[in-house]
């Protein structure tokens, strides 16, 4: 065994003393010492719970005879943030969050790493780390939500200050939906970016088989992270290390399985931000080719059906695997030291699809009814497409899911904001018309730190009048529960320069989702060819003012300052 920490005794006998200190004794010091660094606290129902599993995997280090010392740095919760300044700390806090664990893992002589988080932020946070620190480590996903009656999820939240406030929601409504929609800890219930976040450690392999999603109120999460304290034990005996198994063949298996399940756009800057640690450059068009190839094979709430604790009863991604089994790479390595295709046929061995899918007769469905076949999927393709054109010369993002069929291919004028307060207010005054493309602009890293739009595509849902024959367009992002046509990440963004910053109202815009196109094709309402547009935009280019800054803290500064454009994940660019 390689220890990490008994070399670094030789050097600095004062830290024996200082451990001394927190109850270590004698023995203690001798033995492996495994960082357990979670994202707990009372932020919000997906870290609330992690210091209990902590202490489950703490256990299990002490079995194995490890010491094992606790961590956490606590996360945001997007869901909180929305509709106030606070998401603009959203993205960047990704970056600081890895900032801290790293600072966890390497001011101490730690020999292992077990990492615990839930949700948006801290999984790719923790995940990025664990690449960029090279130590023997495990990942632990938090788990799924309970669903409340009939299924019910968080989402049912989403505009409901608005149908409150014109009457449509009664106040004993409010209070029934609001005390029912989150009734345990773990992830929200649906395809958000928590939960796709939480498939992803999975399908890269740096979590156990079958961890992702699991059922937060279950004793299974408990038996989870006490696996995970022993595995970090035998990935420390062994010197096996992320960056030793990692390759691009594990980031093509998370693609795939991101497409599968219809994940959040949002992955498409999380998971370039984690290949980056490793020097993998994971392009858009490397999505957009995968979501050409691979079928949808859930259908997630919130814009379709299945909440994610009964995904997992279906199997989870181990069944989504074993079904694209000839589309993967089942040769690439994982944490647990074998190869995806060992690690799928030692769970068929042990039973345990069998097992977990004989919770399903509790709710009389079907494992085959919850993820479909290759031969019968939800749909033929994935749902995410990488648009172009003279508005997004360097990419775009769309989400299907959700989606009228009838705005894929689009043309519209364009209503100019300079943030999404300003569209909001605009919106719900009753001041855009349908067949608008709304636009928000200086939402993008350097812009405002890439807050999502999320108030925004809830009160276009919740307008039928409007969410058939509006599109929304952002350099901002959106939440991996953004329902409606929504198309986001537009590249260059406002703040570096963009053709978005001197998009005027009036300006025609087309979409051509089959196409893949995303262009401005008129001036003023009276359409032109493009050279004449590119004049026109060259000509504003010439006599444009920006915007006043934005008044920020330091931290957001700091970010908007070092951040890369969102087709390199958004992450600073160091």
């Amino acid at each position: 065994m390689s220890c990490r920490s008994q070399c670094l005794r030789t050097v600095n006998f004062q830290g024996d003393g200082l451990r001394a200190g927190t109850y270590w004794d004698e023995a203690d010091l001798a033995k492996p010492q495994i960082l357990i660094d979670t994202a707990h606290g009372d932020s919000h129902p997906g870290s609330v719970h992690l210091g209990r599993l902590a202490e489950e995997a703490k256990l299990a280090v002490t079995e194995s005879q490890g010491k094992a010392a606790l961590y956490a740095v606590t996360d945001m919760c997007d869901g909180i943030a929305m509709a106030h300044d606070g998401m603009n700390y959203s993205l960047v806090s990704r970056e600081v969050m890895a900032f801290m664990y790293e600072i966890h893992a390497l001011a101490s002589p730690f020999d292992g790493c077990l990492f615990m988080a839930s949700c948006d932020k801290s999984i790719p946070a923790q995940l990025m780390t664990m690449l960029r620190l090279d130590l023997p480590s495990v990942h632990v996903p938090g788990g799924a939500m309970l669903s409340g009656p009939d299924f019910m999820s968080s989402e049912i939240l989403y505009g409901a200050g608005d149908k409150f406030a014109k009457g449509e929601m009664s106040r004993q409504e409010l209070s029934y939906y609001t005390m029912n929609c989150c009734p345990s800890a773990g992830a929200c219930q649906f395809m958000g970016t928590a939960s796709t976040m939480q498939t992803m450690s999975e399908a890269l392999g740096l979590a156990l088989p079958g961890n992702a999603l699991v059922p937060a109120y279950s004793m299974h999460l408990s038996r989870y992270a006490r696996q995970a304290g022993r595995q970090i034990m035998i990935n420390v005996g062994n010197a096996l290390r992320p960056r030793q198994f990692v390759t691009r063949k594990n980031f093509r298996n998370a693609m795939i399985v991101h497409a599968a399940l219809g994940g959040s756009t949002n992955a498409l800057l999380h998971l370039p931000a984690i290949a980056r640690e490793l020097g993998i450059d994971i392009s858009q068009e490397d999505f957009d080719d995968v979501n050409r190839r691979t079928p949808v094979l859930v259908s997630f709430k919130t814009g379709g059906h299945w909440p994610t604790e009964l995904f997992w009863y279906a199997g989870g991604v181990p069944a989504v695997m074993r079904e694209l089994g000839d589309m993967l790479h089942l040769d690439a390595m994982t944490v647990t030291g074998k190869t995806v295709g060992e690690n799928l046929a030692a769970l068929e061995a042990a039973g345990w699809f069998a097992a977990v899918q004989s919770y399903l007769v509790n709710y009389r469905v079907s494992a085959g009814e919850i993820i479909k076949t290759r031969q019968n999927p939800v749909k033929p393709q994935g749902n995410i497409r990488i648009l172009r054109g003279n508005l997004a010369p360097a990419g775009a993002v769309i989400k299907l899911s959700g989606v009228d069929e009838a705005i894929h291919n689009f043309q519209g004028e364009a209503r100019v904001f300079d943030s999404e307060e300003a569209a909001v207010a605009a919106l719900l005054k009753g001041d855009i018309g349908p067949g608008t493309a709304v636009f928000i602009r200086g939402e993008g890293p350097k812009g405002s730190g890439m807050p999502e739009m999320l108030r925004t595509t809830e009160a276009f849902w919740n307008m039928p009048e409007l969410s058939r024959s509006v599109a929304l367009f952002t350099d901002g992002r959106f939440s991996g529960a953004t329902r409606g046509p929504a198309v986001g990440h537009i590249a260059p963004e406002a703040a570096e320069g963009g053709p978005i910053a001197y998009l005027e109202d009036g300006d025609l815009i087309k979409m051509d989702v089959a196409a893949r196109r995303l262009d401005v094709v008129g001036i003023h309402g009276r359409p032109l060819p493009p050279e004449e547009v590119e004049r026109v935009f060259a000509a504003r280019r010439e006599k444009y003012v920006a915007p006043p800054a934005r008044t920020d803290t330091p931290v957001l500064r700091l970010y908007k300052k070092l951040a890369l454009g969102t087709d390199r994940g958004g992450g600073f660019g160091l």
